[in-house]
């Protein structure tokens, strides 16, 4: 209990890290937001005329861009960014001498900064619901439940991703092509881009066993309803078998980073 206290502390100092700089938040939110209303106009132009395109409707679309601008929220920029920042500017050396697990430090950190997005973001959503005609909610209890257990799967899939392309920083001289290139990625395999039943053939199966799709294409198809109860089981089983790997696979990359551990500018 007193190890798992440390972590909740650092948790609510991310907390209070994301009300103190709101400035920075607010300017990744109001990104996102020009970002939502661009693939809005940009979907609703190429529904035009249609009723129906790759199995969604117009509302279900609508619906669709909403749940992956929530699940974008929960996970900022900002959260990477810290990673990579205390690896370029030499601040990990200080994190090497704390009695801390740097991952499981790291992952407090992001939990406390969801908090404080995850609820703004749930507002403005929830006002944005209110105010769009036609959008498609799930009236079933077990669909919502299934959705907020997804999605929490959804957010340590993604941190799992976001750490191991931080510590990429540990050979390289620079985040920015790294955190692009996981960005570009990112958004084209798990659907928040495009869904993936827009893409070819041939990329939706490489989406399907890579885990991507994870992030966005499963909480977003267990929301519209696309998964009955027994599969959306079984895909959010596969979500949180996707975040235990991953994590593995983090620790695995963190061990190998510091035993040849050069820190840049510090």
């Amino acid at each position: 209990m007193k190890g798992a206290k440390k972590y909740v502390s650092m948790a609510v100092c991310s907390m209070q890290n994301s009300l103190a700089y709101r400035f920075s938040y607010i300017m990744n939110l109001t990104s996102g937001l020009i970002t939502l209303v661009s693939l809005f106009y940009l979907w609703k132009a190429v529904f035009r005329g249609r009723t129906e395109m790759a199995g969604f409707t117009w509302q279900e679309m609508q619906t669709y861009l909403l749940v992956t601008f929530f699940l974008g929220c929960l996970l900022s920029w900002y959260s990477e960014g810290r990673i990579s920042g205390k690896i370029l500017d030499g601040s990990v050396s200080l994190d090497l001498l704390k009695p801390l697990d740097f991952q499981k430090a790291r992952f407090a950190e992001t939990v406390g900064s969801l908090a404080i997005e995850g609820v703004v973001s749930g507002i403005m959503i929830t006002g944005l619901l209110g105010a769009t005609a036609g959008i498609s909610v799930p009236h079933s209890p077990l669909v919502w439940v299934q959705f907020l257990m997804s999605t929490a799967a959804s957010v340590m899939v993604k941190f799992g991703i976001v750490y191991m392309t931080g510590l990429i920083c540990f050979w390289t001289t620079g985040s920015f092509g790294v955190v692009w290139a996981r960005i570009a990625v990112t958004n084209l395999l798990s659907g928040a881009l495009v869904p993936l039943a827009f893409l070819p053939e041939w990329l939706q199966k490489l989406a399907e066993v890579l885990p991507f799709q994870a992030i966005v294409h499963v909480p977003a198809s267990i929301f519209l309803g696309k998964y009955s109860a027994p599969d959306a089981a079984g895909m959010i089983v596969l979500q949180f078998a996707w975040a235990a790997v991953l994590w593995m696979c983090g620790k695995w990359m963190w061990k190998g980073a510091v035993r040849q551990i050069t820190v840049h500018g510090g």
